[in-house]
């Protein structure tokens, strides 16, 4: 019984240590999935049933992690090339070596380890998903997020007004000038800025508006009749650090955008989300 009781002690004693020399990074699946915010169920007519949602955009740490435990090529390192925006032509184009660390090209800085991942295909957002244990949002549910679990009817930004200046301080990073010509860069970011720093929305969302579009799991439908789709582009909601009110305003609770899931761009991420049962 003596020598029983020691082999337990011992384990113990080695869990423990285990424990307190060797723990979870920041950047591991467990500390991932902490990071997220329980969505209420919408109305009953709306069918959303409540869920998890990331508190911010999937970073640059975090995709690495996958990356690093799997191996994954992303698309745009599968086709050499993926888009970006040139500031002084106005215009976008395909540029050889950009990707997810390098997003605008080998020839400028990686990506900050604390910014939202960009240059992520839908393809590679839902590999992402799945290897973390969560999947892509449907439209319907990311704008119930963006709502604030349908508490915003009026106001048309997640914060709750109609104004991205509040008390000189801007909610979100977008635009601030006249696209492509001019850019202020008033809200002190040119490119993506670090996820968290403009505040969270009342549910304790973070970039819900800016920053970067987000991948949805919907296909793109038709105005004329939302129940058909072409199953040729994926929704993208949430707007960017390129969207300006004049030319795209959609960092608005209902604004979007579409691509093929082939497409990754300098100003194109996404979030998770999780079911709650």
């Amino acid at each position: 019984m003596k020598t029983t009781y020691t082999v337990l002690v011992g384990i113990l004693l080695l869990a423990a240590a285990v424990f307190f020399f060797f723990p979870k990074g920041e950047d591991s699946t467990d500390s991932i999935q902490e990071k997220m915010v329980l969505i209420p169920s919408g109305p009953t007519a709306s069918k959303i049933q409540a869920f998890y949602m990331d508190v911010h955009p999937v970073t640059v740490m975090e995709f690495r992690s996958f990356i690093d435990a799997t191996g994954y090529e992303t698309s745009a390192e599968t086709f050499g090339d993926a888009g970006v925006f040139d500031y002084e032509t106005g215009r976008w184009s395909l540029k050889k070596g950009a990707n997810w660390e390098y997003p605008q090209g080998r020839d400028q800085p990686k990506a900050p380890d604390n910014h939202p991942v960009t240059q992520v295909s839908w393809y590679d957002a839902k590999a992402y998903a799945e290897w973390v244990g969560k999947r892509l949002p449907a439209e319907a549910e990311w704008e119930h997020a963006a709502r604030n679990g349908g508490q915003i009817d009026d106001a048309i930004y997640p914060w709750g007004s109609n104004t991205v200046k509040e008390n000189d301080t801007y909610k979100a990073n977008v635009w601030q000038g006249i696209f492509p010509l001019y850019n202020s860069v008033g809200d002190g970011y040119k490119n993506t800025s670090p996820v968290g720093v403009f505040g969270k929305t009342e549910l304790g969302l973070e970039d819900m508006a800016g920053n970067v579009w987000e991948w949805c799991n919907d296909w793109k439908t038709s105005d004329a009749d939302p129940e058909s789709t072409n199953e040729m582009e994926k929704i993208q909601r949430g707007g960017s650090f390129l969207c300006d009110t004049k030319v795209c305003h959609g960092y608005t609770v209902y604004g979007k955008s579409s691509s093929t899931p082939e497409t990754s761009l300098m100003n194109l991420g996404f979030r998770c989300v999780r079911d709650k049962n």
